[in-house]
């Protein structure tokens, strides 16, 4: 019997072919373009090759804006992925306070980011913030706009009281699709927490820890709003992130072509540390 092939259903597809067509293909083939010429002003361009490419890749100042995005990345997922499995753990599984612990885990993703950096801007000043003025009351001189140190234990407090979150939720919801029989039977064989954690909870979530690893890796790569409006990439440069560095390059100076390299660099490396870290977490479960 000859099946009849019906292709009519890309029909389907189009609109969203065109959609990501719009939101990302062009544009990212305009900062392509934009990476690879000079302009000189009144909109004309030249051919420059791949110069903003090298003078990116030898610049100390994309070096020292790399690291410091590099350890604030690996700072708040240190903190966060076991923060946010261990306040899943002890989250309940039935009863009344199920809904409430959600919701009350849900705030905080709710509020908008520039919000979320005037609020601990405002809650951080050391003389009339709430945190400020309880860490200086312990005999600490704190002050985030001042001292680097301080700057930067604002900024990762901030980041983790915003995005733990999300963690949670989604280690909570690996945690309650965990079937009652794996429980029963490592009762019956007498496994104590830490043996029901290791053999039957951890396994259960690694899919979902994977997704939490690879999304707050993603968006604290690509963080902005929030330690902008908070330090603004200080005191100094301290806390000058790439996105604050590539931001300042493309609207503070009006270099396009550098900026326009400095992204496709920036989005590479995203890419490239993603599929590392993907690789790496799934590469237990292929075997």
């Amino acid at each position: 019997m000859n099946k009849t092939i019906n292709q009519k259903a890309w029909f389907f597809v189009l609109p969203v072919i065109a959609l990501v067509a719009f939101n990302a293909i062009i544009p990212l083939m305009t900062v392509v373009n934009y990476s690879v010429q000079e302009t000189f002003g009144d909109n004309t361009f030249f051919w420059a090759g791949v110069i903003w490419f090298e003078d990116i890749l030898h610049s100390e100042r994309f070096h020292d804006s790399l690291m410091r995005q590099l350890t604030f990345t690996f700072t708040i997922l240190l903190i966060e992925i076991p923060l946010g499995v261990i306040i899943a753990l002890a989250m309940p599984r039935k009863g009344f306070w199920v809904p409430v612990c959600l919701i009350l885990m849900s705030l905080p993703l709710l509020i908008p980011w520039n919000v979320v950096g005037a609020m601990w801007n405002i809650f951080a000043l050391p003389d009339i913030g709430m945190l400020g003025r309880m860490i200086n009351s312990l005999g600490i001189d704190y002050n985030f706009t001042r001292q680097i140190g301080d700057a930067w234990f604002t900024l990762i407090l901030m980041d983790v009281w915003h995005w733990t979150s999300l963690v949670v939720l989604l280690a909570y919801a690996g945690l309650v699709s965990i079937p009652d029989a794996y429980y029963q039977a490592a009762k019956i064989d007498g496994a104590g927490s830490w043996a029901i954690f290791r053999f039957i909870q951890l396994p259960k979530m690694k899919r979902v820890l994977t997704i939490a690893v690879l999304l707050r890796f993603m968006d604290s790569f690509n963080i902005y709003t929030e330690p902008f409006v908070l330090t603004g990439g200080g005191p100094g440069n301290s806390t000058t992130l790439l996105s604050i560095d590539l931001v300042k390059i493309a609207l503070g100076q009006f270099d396009l072509g550098p900026a326009a390299a400095m992204s496709l660099i920036y989005f590479l490396v995203i890419l490239l540390l993603s599929w590392v870290f993907y690789t790496l977490m799934m590469r237990d479960e292929e075997q």
